[in-house]
């Protein structure tokens, strides 16, 4: 996206975040329903959308490290053209050896028409790619919105206090995070990592973010520790499934289905009580 483009998508951002704080405050002033009901939970908004943004880190919204897809400058041209056709993203971190070690940011589409080329390596990637853009992962999600903006970047890394790689956030995640958070979720659609089944159970994807499964289902699923459902599941067994498990989580059973390359794919979860009910 071209410098005007992103500014572009950056204000219209900030003026939505604006928006729904205005919209927020004066649905707390709407009367209650003509049944004598208070409104459901779900449309209850915070008092300020931008004090929320404040307060909330981009740790708790960023990709996982486990879940980066970057390309190894150190590997072969061969297997550095298979990793740049395989991605579904346009931008991947350009690393050393090890993801610690990124040395770039790469837009697929600089690179487009090398693709084909025998001798595409990873200096010819480094040469084509932008330095890469790291941020602490205490940021409050309003500040780096408008750092997003200040630099004219659209992806940062981010970091621990040691400079270690913890993860990646978009300018989209952020985005994101103000609809599922405040917005109403009734008309962004249906989550496809989010399979109802018949009877009342769901089938997961297991990279699904927890706060964005507790927002879709109106759970409660701990997110003070791991940040996904996979990194949630291995932490309570404290290793990787190799057959299909059951475990408990409060009120809600996770049956891990599928695992592949080292990580929970697919998962059936339903809460205890509520399957209860159904009998």
């Amino acid at each position: 996206m071209s410098t005007f483009g992103s500014g572009l998508l950056l204000g219209l951002l900030l003026a939505l975040a604006a928006a729904l704080a205005v919209w927020s405050l004066s649905r707390r002033r709407l009367p209650r329903q003509a049944s004598g009901e208070a409104p459901q939970a779900h449309h209850e908004l915070p008092p300020s959308l931008l004090d929320a943004l404040q307060q909330m880190r981009i740790k708790s919204i960023m990709l996982p490290r486990s879940e980066i897809q970057g390309i190894d400058i150190g590997a072969a041209p061969e297997q550095i053209v298979s990793q740049l056709r395989a991605s579904a993203h346009t931008r991947l971190p350009l690393y050393r050896g090890d993801i610690n070690h990124i040395e770039g940011l790469l837009h697929v589409r600089q690179i487009a028409q090398l693709i084909g080329r025998a001798d595409l390596d990873g200096a010819a990637l480094l040469a084509a790619s932008k330095e890469a853009y790291f941020v602490p992962e205490s940021t409050p999600l309003l500040t780096q919105l408008l750092n997003f903006q200040k630099e004219q970047r659209r992806i940062a890394i981010v970091v621990d206090e040691y400079g270690d790689v913890l993860g990646l956030v978009s300018l989209e995640d952020i985005f994101r995070e103000l609809i599922g958070e405040f917005g109403n979720l009734d008309e962004i659609g249906p989550n496809p990592a989010i399979q109802p089944e018949d009877d009342g159970r769901y089938s997961l994807d297991g990279s699904l973010h927890l706060r964005e499964l507790n927002r879709a289902l109106g759970w409660q699923l701990p997110c003070d520790g791991p940040k996904t459902l996979n990194g949630l599941i291995t932490e309570a067994l404290e290793q990787i499934p190799d057959t299909c498990v059951c475990l408990k989580i409060g009120p809600y059973r996770l049956e891990t289905l599928a695992t592949r390359d080292n990580r929970v794919v697919r998962v059936r979860a339903w809460r205890a009580d509520a399957a209860r009910g159904q009998r």
